[in-house]
């Protein structure tokens, strides 16, 4: 798979034109065209994501093109002040959000406008707010617009954790966090009711064209999101039970596909090639279920004999303390103890299961996404199961040149311009050498010169994009990054390269250079 992105803007952002955007989606996604990966309408864009393995850029914008709503055409839709909204747009509903103003940056919001707290509070509640787009995490409505005497330009830096709940703004957009995530917004309260929450039958309370009011109030914030369990606390055919999580073990699939306009992650494999090797191991389907492991991995007991596969440079597996051979699948007996070692150089490993990993699916994907509350890491006491049964061979592949791990002086790594990007900061990015920072499943910081960085209105990109905040130290934005942001986004790594970054630890010193 090699996604790639493309746009379509609006010259200006005004109402109807945003409700046209979401008439465009929803033409899209009643005619779909197979390779299409995502599509995610915002407050002035239309995003478009496509598999370059299956179609053409020409293709791709032919088929968007031609599914543009009839009547005013783009330039109109950016530049007037008045109009109806689209054809096929439905009219939007009003909701109230109760929301206790104890945020830590109220304070310094009044003392950066000038206002004194009680007027920042009567000020962001007394408007009227339009939902523009979800995205970012799960069910994160991006709302505008937030009086002018209340602007305030994103912070210079997110934050690694804002609080589930926490109401922010950001220039003219205000919002609520729906999980804890990182985020540049200015807090300055907590909404006392869930806006997402993917155990309720319906997991969004708010939709694009539903009109918010903050509303001042007291009384307890909800407490964090139960994740939806996706593992059966049964399954039909058991064959591990864990006694210990591990640092970070997760189910994962090739990842969940056309939900980005919900603010639901792609998740996913973090190195597909490495996770579809352990599954031909044992003959499965290449993208079926199975363990991603990060650094360590967990401790289990095997219940019932069973063929396994591994593959990947991160953890090792053993099987009664003695190594199994690497990137190959193995018979593994009741009774037998089968835990991991951090030996690898890598991070990140995969465990296969003969007939795939028992799992349920959110939304068509068994993918986990920490952030969104869909599935959680592996703790003691779960048991992991196959979904089908059958007789399976073990096989061994030697790792060739391409799974040698990154790990090593001046990895390089290539750049693809990315649609409206700055080819003077994609340049900069290519001169200097980078040393990678902390990072996660939803990206990885690049220390080293900073960079010209900038926001810009929050919009859709694809995995391996570069952000630069105006901090300007970039973060590249991985598989469980925001579905929308809104930093200046020069360039994205090239997807060929992208499997690499998997196994990129804290320390390592990176190059980029140019691709094609």
């Amino acid at each position: 798979m090699r996604p790639a992105p493309l746009y379509r803007r609006l010259d200006e952002l005004t109402p109807e034109g945003n409700s046209y955007l979401h008439a465009w989606a929803a033409n899209l996604l009643a005619d779909l065209l197979p390779g299409v990966l995502d599509i995610v309408p915002a407050y002035a864009s239309l995003y478009l994501e496509y598999d370059a393995d299956l179609l053409t850029g020409r293709q791709a914008e032919d088929w968007l093109d031609g599914h543009e709503p009839a009547g005013q055409d783009m330039a109109d839709q950016g530049t007037t002040d008045q109009g109806t909204a689209a054809q096929g747009t439905a009219a939007g509903r009003e909701v109230r959000i109760l929301v206790r103003y104890d945020g830590e940056d109220l304070p310094g919001v009044a003392a950066a406008t000038g206002l004194s707290v009680p007027e920042v509070i009567a000020l962001h509640s007394g408007t009227p707010y339009r939902v523009y787009a979800q995205g970012f995490v799960a069910g994160f409505p991006f709302l505008g617009e937030v009086a002018p005497a209340l602007r305030l330009p994103r912070r210079a830096s997110p934050r690694a954790q804002v609080p589930a709940h926490s109401v922010a703004m950001a220039a003219a957009q205000t919002g609520v966090y729906p999980v804890a995530s990182p985020g540049g917004w200015h807090l300055l309260g907590h909404a006392l009711e869930a806006v997402y929450d993917p155990n309720r039958a319906e997991p969004f309370l708010l939709g694009p064209g539903d009109t918010v009011r903050f509303v001042p109030a007291e009384g307890p914030v909800p407490p964090p999101i139960s994740p939806l369990e996706l593992l059966p606390a049964a399954p039909a055919h058991p064959l591990l039970r864990v006694d210990r999580g591990g640092p970070l073990s997760l189910v994962q699939d090739a990842g969940r596909v056309l939900a980005g306009r919900f603010g639901l992650v792609r998740g996913g494999f973090a190195s597909p090639q490495a996770a579809q090797i352990a599954n031909r191991l044992l003959g499965n389907v290449p993208d079926a279920p199975l363990l991603e492991l990060h650094l360590g991995g967990p401790g289990c007991t095997v219940l019932t004999d069973c063929t396994l596969a591994v593959s990947g440079s991160g953890p090792q597996v053993r099987l009664d303390g003695v190594p199994a051979v690497p990137w190959s699948s193995f018979r593994a007996r009741a009774g037998q103890r089968l835990d991991f070692r951090a030996s690898g150089p890598g991070r990140v490993s995969y465990l296969a299961f003969a007939g795939g990993l028992d799992t349920a699916r959110f939304r068509g994907s068994a993918s986990t996404d920490l952030r969104g509350g869909i599935g959680r890491a592996l703790r003691a006491g779960d048991v992991l199961g196959a979904a089908q049964t059958g007789q399976f061979q073990t096989r061994q592949l030697l790792p060739g040149r391409r799974f040698v791990p990154v790990s090593r002086p001046g990895a390089s790594f290539r750049l693809l311009p990315m649609p409206g990007g700055d080819a003077l900061v994609l340049a900069a990015l290519c001169r200097s050498v980078w040393t990678a920072g902390d990072g996660d499943r939803m990206g990885l910081r690049l220390l080293g010169p900073a960079l010209p960085g900038g926001e810009t209105l929050s919009e859709g990109s694809p995995v391996g994009t570069v952000q630069v905040p105006p901090g300007g130290q970039p973060i590249i934005l991985l598989h469980d990054k925001g579905t929308l942001g809104g930093y200046s986004k020069p360039a994205r790594v090239h997807p060929g390269d992208l499997w690499r970054l998997a196994d990129l630890r804290a320390g390592e010193r990176i190059r980029f250079r140019p691709g094609d």
